[in-house]
């Protein structure tokens, strides 16, 4: 069985995760209860109020079938200012009321005094093996995932990924991050990836270059069905860079999901959400003063963009294993698929 290859020649940060760049938690609730596998999963960005003390942030729709609920204003503003949600496609109502719950607990003037909040839920169809009629996740399931934001990302088949498949496998949650040297006086930034890997039939799996899933897809029949899949890829760095640029960098990780085997498909949700953390932008400032990045050395943060986001797929198909959902429905994890290829040969 193949190790879990390091991608690209850029070093890992020392969790291997998002929570490299500092400030940044993920939590996680899973539901495992027989037709019901499916989750939440959040990104807090930074351990302060969030809507008191927003962050650059930008999104770059690679293709955008799909249902995600906070984007339109990120596009205008530039802007975050809540936890990034993941869940299920039929589940983003819910969560949305329980992010705007949250908010107005810490500032109770919203919605009167001041703005309405901009509650980012960001999702994927895990229809095949969670029951989405049964409308599991509620806001309890947030508020757990909220509470559980830690520096130790869990991933694989849990919480928003517990319903998830990639490549007719089991797909879910992967992370990774790179460390990014930039210019010549030795600086360097960290850029983490977060994915809900949900994408991609197996003969067009690419691992770290080789055509793993055509070797796997000759063993199996053949499937003609199109690709339905979508991955929602958030980026997070501690680079100084504006919402401009951080779009510029939410675009790159398209280039990361490409190695994978992905052409975007028609019926594909692939959404890349970015955020810096080097700057908090305080509410009702009359100005924002910012140091950034000079665009010639952007360079090194694109690459590692791309290479933690290809990491993170292959961390997660790694990660995930094997669940049993609604009607019998099966998808093997990464490793019990190979286990089992080594014994029949």
């Amino acid at each position: 069985m193949p190790d879990i290859p390091h991608i690209g020649r850029l070093a890992a940060g020392p969790r291997g995760s998002i929570a490299d760049v500092a400030g940044v938690t993920v939590g996680h609730c899973t539901l495992d209860d027989g037709p019901v596998q499916t989750g939440v999963t959040v990104v807090v960005p930074h351990a302060g109020n969030l809507f008191t003390h927003k962050l650059p942030a930008a999104v770059a729709v690679i293709n955008g079938f799909g249902k995600s609920a906070g984007l339109v204003q990120i596009e205008e503003l530039g802007t975050l200012e809540t936890p990034i949600a993941l869940t299920n496609t039929f589940s983003v109502g819910a969560v949305v009321t329980a992010q705007i719950r949250h908010a107005l607990k810490a500032t109770p003037e919203i919605g009167r005094s001041l703005p309405t909040v901009n509650a980012v839920v960001m999702e994927c169809n895990d229809g095949y093996l969670n029951d989405l009629h049964a409308f599991a996740v509620g806001e309890a399931h947030f508020d757990a995932a909220l509470a559980a934001a830690t520096t130790d990302v869990a991933q694989g088949a849990v919480g928003a990924g517990r319903g998830m498949s990639s490549f007719g496998l089991k797909g879910g949650i992967g992370s990774a991050s790179r460390k990014a040297p930039v210019g010549s006086g030795g600086s360097e930034f960290t850029v983490g990836a977060l994915v809900l890997s949900n994408f991609g039939k197996l003969p067009e799996l690419i691992l770290n270059g080789h055509p793993l899933g055509r070797e796997l897809a000759a063993e199996e029949s053949p499937d003609a069905a199109p690709e339905k899949g979508s991955i929602i890829m958030l980026l997070a760095t501690d680079a100084p860079l504006d919402a401009r640029q951080l779009k510029r960098l939410a675009t790159r990780a398209g280039a990361g999901l490409a190695r994978t085997g992905s052409a975007y498909g028609h019926g594909s949700g692939d959404i890349a959400l970015a955020f810096s953390t080097a700057q908090q932008i305080e509410a009702g400032s009359d100005c924002v003063h910012a140091a950034l990045l000079a665009d010639h050395l952007l360079d090194p943060l694109f690459h590692a963009a791309a290479d933690s986001v290809e990491q993170a797929i292959v961390n997660a198909l790694f990660a995930a294993d094997t669940v049993h959902g609604r009607d019998g429905h099966v998808r093997l994890g990464l490793r019990q698929r190979l286990a089992s290829r080594e014994i029949s040969s």
